[in-house]
């Protein structure tokens, strides 16, 4: 039985209203991980810059001692 057209229009209304949650709710997600993402990156950044500086220090000390 074909459903009366104002019943098909209906059901394609809350189709888009649920979807429409589901796009904001994931959209929300998909934006925290990307600031976390953001500050593990700054992180990663700053421990590089730490490691850069040890490594030149040990360069430096053992430059000192075979020279």
């Amino acid at each position: 039985a074909a459903a009366p057209l104002g019943q098909v229009s209906e059901l394609a209304e809350q189709l888009e209203e649920r979807l429409f949650h589901r796009y904001g709710f994931h959209n929300e997600l998909i934006q925290e991980r990307l600031r976390a993402l953001g500050e593990v990156m700054e992180r990663v950044e700053e421990v590089q810059a730490e490691l850069r500086r040890i490594c030149c220090t040990v360069e430096a000390a053992y430059q000192d001692l075979c020279l």
